[in-house]
């Protein structure tokens, strides 16, 4: 006897091939494609419905949340069952001793502020811990780059010493040890951004020899775009590694007219040879930390440096000449996004959240200040907690990135008390407005997008896929109603139309209600 049957489904299994009528069997955690009816302890009948592999977030800053709420509803509901963590650079682990305290406010900045202790050191010690928690989705884990640099050499603006480079190529391997897919970096986020393109493919070459996935933030996503991915395809020729861009874009309209060459660097480097693919959001905004409205220096040594720095009035000064000028590389978010274009999304005190929703003219406006300054005492009052939504595209360009080979679908979902919609919508927004109702591709290409490209993006070798003796990671879809409700007002609205959703074999979404249970489980990198 089965554990669960679901029959009269329409399948589309993942690899992009036309969708086909078959049955599915579910038994000890794993899937089989069975003829006729057979005993099972659950029948679903999947008549009138889509069903396919569960879906992969191959961006996802649940790292910290997933301790305090394992179920991750806001994910499941649009259809996810795999998250991949400790993104841009910045995880949990590993940490030590002494960088453990800076780091958590460095952490809270990007992730939310939590009272629980840290009582883990290294990658492994984290991921045992969150492998005991009721996990809905599964866990996969990148080795963050600022951590790794942290711990070998800390948190200073500096190149490395030969032994401390030796150090950082150790704690990489050590993360790949216990099951890494990858190295993260953000090279717009402290320490990640101090670094030059030589330790990177010093880096590369151990991911290289890991078989995994080198995966960037890179430096720019505005004026040096071109430059910037200069670097990242240097380091993947290079370090000869699998190379991977986060929350693929380009910003501000004054670089709008770079698509075509942007587009020809990807056409070349696949000519090249070499590995290079991307994941997307599908908006045109973004989310991140407020202080990356912050020039680069003003970061040097981490949250407490740059308070002291805010506390400055000279020093003031230099910050808004330095972003009303620009500095020749950096990515200046009230450049292409504007004042207006720039909106708090949460913040750490609780006298502080009436300015959330607020514009920075707003906020100054508000406050009866400068917006500049109104924004720099926010950063510095709230201890650098403070979150930001900025508009920086047009639809067309977001059709234009998704419909490429290299793209797979992303939430880069961050945590807030009014956060991006794509924390809840991004999957759901992706199958019912682009492809249900624009038909930007066809149902196969978006689910392909969505499962087995990420897969094998990252290296998943039993998920993303509907196959025989694969983990039962599954999802029934009510392809004619599938919606993302949450807008920029009101962004906290569980998507819908995912009647099912199955995770390791478990049934966590039942008829479009939350079933919470033990189900997802730490997965850990075995090589290609």
């Amino acid at each position: 006897m089965y554990d669960i049957f679901i029959k009269n489904g329409t399948v589309v299994d993942g690899t992009g091939t036309k969708p086909f009528d078959k049955n599915i069997a579910i038994k000890d955690e794993k899937m089989y494609f069975v003829e006729g009816d057979v005993e099972a302890k659950r029948i679903i009948d999947a008549k009138d419905r889509i069903v396919t592999p569960g879906f992969i977030d191959t961006h996802s800053h649940s790292s910290m949340l997933v301790i305090e709420d394992p179920y991750l509803a806001p994910k499941l509901f649009q259809g996810i069952t795999t998250e991949l963590v400790a993104q841009d650079g910045m995880g949990p682990a590993p940490v030590n001793n002494e960088t453990v305290k800076p780091w958590k406010k460095a952490m809270a900045g990007l992730e939310g502020e939590y009272d629980y202790e840290w009582d883990w050191r290294s990658v492994e010690e984290y991921l045992n811990k969150i492998d005991k928690l009721d996990l809905g989705p599964n866990i996969a884990y990148l080795a963050p780059h600022g951590n790794v640099r942290m711990v070998s050499m800390g948190l200073e603006n500096r190149k490395p010493t030969e032994e401390e480079q030796r150090r950082m190529e150790e704690e990489l391997q050590k993360a790949f040890d216990a099951g890494a897919f990858g190295m993260s970096t953000g090279m717009i986020y402290p320490p990640c951004v101090y670094a030059d393109v030589n330790e990177f493919i010093e880096l590369g070459k151990v991911i290289k020899k890991n078989g995994g996935v080198f995966v960037t933030h890179q430096r720019s996503e505005a004026d040096a775009m071109l430059e910037s991915m200069d670097e990242i395809l240097k380091i993947a020729r290079e370090g000869g590694c699998r190379t991977h861009f986060s929350h693929f874009k380009i910003c501000g309209k004054n670089n709008w007219g770079l698509i075509p060459d942007i587009l020809k660097k990807l056409d070349d480097a696949k000519k090249e040879g070499l590995t290079i693919s991307f994941d997307q959001y599908p908006y045109v905004a973004g989310s991140t930390m407020m202080s990356v409205i912050l020039p680069p220096w003003v970061h040097d040594g981490g949250t407490d440096k740059l308070i002291e720095r805010l506390n400055d009035k000279e020093l003031r000064e230099k910050m808004k000449k330095d972003i009303k000028e620009g500095i020749p590389g950096w990515d200046n978010f009230i450049d292409f996004a504007g004042l207006e274009g720039i909106f708090i999304t949460f913040v750490k005190n609780e006298e502080s959240e009436k300015y959330v929703g607020m514009n920075l003219i707003e906020l100054g406006e508000a406050t009866g200040k400068d917006p500049y300054d109104a924004i720099f005492d926010l950063i510095r009052d709230e201890e650098n907690i403070v979150g930001l939504v900025d508009f920086y595209g047009k639809e067309e360009h977001i059709k234009t990135f998704m419909k490429r080979d290299e793209q797979n679908v992303c939430t880069d979902g961050i945590i807030g008390a009014k956060p991006h919609p794509r924390l809840y919508g991004a999957f759901a927004r992706v199958l019912g407005k682009y492809c249900r109702d624009e038909k930007v591709f066809p149902v196969e290409i978006a689910i392909r997008k969505m499962t087995g490209k990420a897969a094998d993006t990252i290296g998943l070798t039993d998920r993303g896929y509907l196959k025989d003796g694969y983990a039962a990671d599954i999802l029934v879809i009510d392809f004619e109603n599938i919606k993302d409700n949450g807008d920029y007002t009101n962004p906290k609205q569980l998507a819908t139309g995912i009647d099912f959703s199955i995770v390791n074999g478990n049934i966590l979404i039942d008829k479009g209600k939350a079933t919470p249970k033990k189900a997802g489980k730490v997965l850990r990198f075995k090589g290609r």
